[in-house]
């Protein structure tokens, strides 16, 4: 162990387990420490960053001895692009940890008694399994360990790729993506390429100017492409140039949006999508419906996963056909649809309105005549009034953001009491704060990990409950 001013260095660590966060965990002198980037069975060389009472935190300086079980990564840009963390972990590994991840959340944060829970569902696919990416530009780009900024011409400091780690002004210049499939890749390189070579202005974040701000691109499993461009700004001109070109370039894109975005965040949920060429909307399928996918729309960012999640979900919501069903945080409808074959009526909820005119005409296209939609917030419109009016539901499917769901949410479905709850949650402690608060009425009789996010530490979980 050596010690100097500012830094502790941990010599020949033995890394031990998985923790929370996409950490591994060690113990020295009966403290704590996470490691980012490891794998249990390590013996690394660890450089602490944070010392706290009862846990520190730090990364690897030298992997003295690698773990049997380590893998290479097969991203190029892994260790400094913010995702991926966990590639050096074997797939069966990361499915292990992911299950435990659910089981501590539950029961330490919700402290609730839980049955066995169900292996993690691996992930069809665990390269390009993605069918959203966002990218941003940036005029000042990160530079890895060992560029000179000095020795670096103007035109090379930009970049187009992912935010770096924790650093909302610092984006990573990507090459090579492995999440989403061609033409991704190929999109992004194509439109950088271009703005150098025609001296477009990448956008500065922290003084909140230039010109090309950030981009999205969606795809479907049958090869349609949708294209969002965002702008900090209005010049005509160069928008068309550009969009014409991609166009020229790419001829099979299906659907191509701009968008004019002038505040001081990237979100594009409250500003005007424009349609430039194409079709307004992409389609998914799924057991044989349609789901309109539109700029701003939710769909699950891994179809193929998307489709046993929602089987879980169905098989947990155990429906006879003449249940009332509630689809709470319904997004496009895809849930509410894929359980109306199976229930005498769904009512879905959402907060997004274009969200919930896309449901509306997912359920039009697919012949359902038995959902019905609403938009606005959850918590002002899930109220006594609106139970009486649309009836009482049998079912209730939740599905909500991070964050879960509101305290005045869960009293209105605990004053409405229907038999079965389905909790599907891309948060299991948000999950479990709030099943603790439907644990005073209902019983938790199972819980089943869903892997939709492979080489990443997040992880779905679906939780059935049981009015006691």
């Amino acid at each position: 162990m050596a010690r100097n001013k500012t830094d502790l260095i941990l010599e020949n660590v033995l890394i031990e387990d998985v923790a929370a966060e996409g950490k591994a965990i060690a113990r020295i002198d009966g403290m704590v420490l996470f490691v980012e980037f490891a794998v249990p069975g390590d013996i690394v060389d660890v450089r602490v960053f944070k010392k706290k009472k009862n846990f520190m935190e730090g990364y690897i300086t030298r992997i003295v001895k690698p773990s049997e079980h380590r893998q290479s990564p097969i991203c190029p840009h892994f260790g400094v692009c913010g995702g991926c963390r966990w590639q050096p972990l074997p797939y069966e590994m990361q499915l292990k940890a992911k299950r435990q991840q659910v089981c501590d959340q539950l029961e330490r944060i919700g402290h609730l008694n839980i049955p066995e829970v169900s292996p993690a569902l691996p992930s069809q696919r665990t390269e390009y399994y993605r069918n959203k990416l966002e990218f941003s530009f940036s005029s000042k780009r990160w530079l890895p360990k060992g560029e000179n900024p000095e020795d670096i011409a103007p035109e090379d400091m930009v970049g187009l790729g992912f935010h770096v780690g924790k650093f909302f002004d610092k984006v990573l210049d990507i090459k090579d993506c492995h999440l989403q499939k061609e033409p991704s890749n190929a999109i992004r390189l194509f439109i950088k390429d271009y703005a150098v070579t025609h001296g477009l202005e990448f956008y500065d974040i922290r003084a909140n100017r230039g010109f090309l701000r950030n981009m999205f691109i969606r795809t479907t499993e049958d090869g349609q492409v949708m294209l969002i461009m965002c702008f900090a700004r209005e010049d005509e001109k160069a928008r068309t140039a550009l969009l014409d070109a991609v166009l020229e370039a790419f001829p099979a894109i299906t659907s191509l949006y701009y968008v004019i975005n002038g505040k001081m965040n990237d979100s594009i949920s409250d500003q005007e999508c424009l349609l430039y060429k194409g079709e307004p909307a992409i389609y998914e399928s799924m057991e044989g419906l349609k789901f309109k996918i539109g700029p701003k729309s939710f769909y699950q960012t891994n179809s193929l996963q998307a489709r046993r999640l929602y089987e879980v979900a169905r098989e947990f919501a155990a429906l006879s056909g003449e249940e009332t069903v509630y689809d709470l945080y319904t997004g496009t409808g895809t849930i509410a649809q894929f359980v109306s074959s199976k229930a005498k009526k769904v009512v879905g909820i959402e907060y997004v309105p274009e969200a919930i005119e896309d449901a509306r005409a997912n359920a039009r296209a697919n012949g359902i005549d038995n959902c019905v939609f609403y938009a606005g917030d959850m918590k002002d419109i899930l109220t006594a009034g609106f139970i009486q009016e649309n009836g009482r539901p049998d079912v209730i499917i939740l599905d909500p953001p991070r964050a879960g769901i509101h305290p005045d949410v869960a009293s209105v479905i605990l004053e409405a009491a229907p038999q079965r709850i389905v909790y599907v949650s891309c948060n299991p402690a948000s999950q479990a704060r709030d099943l603790e608060i439907l644990s005073t009425k209902y019983d938790i009789v199972a819980v089943q990990p869903v892997d939709m996010f492979p080489h990443t530490q997040h992880v779905e979980n679906v939780c059935k409950l049981v009015l006691k």
